[in-house]
């Protein structure tokens, strides 16, 4: 088996099985939805941090495989992390999603399975819509904890 191939294993994986999905109706979380209309993907991601830490994320949307796995995925990558260092993790995917150099200290586990995304320019989207809504709930709770 080819790195390819288990990269592909993995993606699919998530996608059948994916971690961390559902939906709470519960004040304390943040909720962001977004979509990606040239796919059709939709996705919500909802983040709780207390302290300084992600303490859960639930993501909940359909789509593409890319789409719906990169999520399972970015919730497993951000859970139990600080917020700082998730901002970090978010932004070394971007990097490997873009095909640059990331840093392998602070992007680990299975989110280095969509290295070959760069590929496919039209699947970027897909691949970071539930990491941008991460991005856009952690800046929203910084915001409000500024206030």
């Amino acid at each position: 088996m080819n790195i390819e191939q288990l990269y592909r294993q993995v993606i699919m994986d998530h996608y059948k099985n994916p971690k961390n999905k559902g939906f709470v109706a519960d004040p304390n979380y943040v909720t962001i939805h977004l979509n990606n209309p040239s796919c059709g993907d939709e996705m919500t991601v909802q983040l709780k941090v207390e302290g300084n830490k992600i303490t859960d994320i639930k993501h909940q949307g359909t789509g593409c495989s890319i789409c719906c796995s990169s999520a399972s995925v970015m919730s497993q990558t951000l859970k139990d992390q600080e917020v700082e260092k998730a901002d970090q993790i978010i932004h070394e995917f971007y990097e490997l999603i873009k095909g640059y150099p990331f840093n392998p200290d602070i992007l680990k586990g299975d989110a280095i399975v969509y290295q070959g995304v760069s590929q496919f320019p039209a699947r970027i989207k897909c691949a970071t819509l539930a990491w941008k809504a991460a991005e856009m709930g952690l800046k929203k709770i910084k915001e409000d904890k500024s206030k």
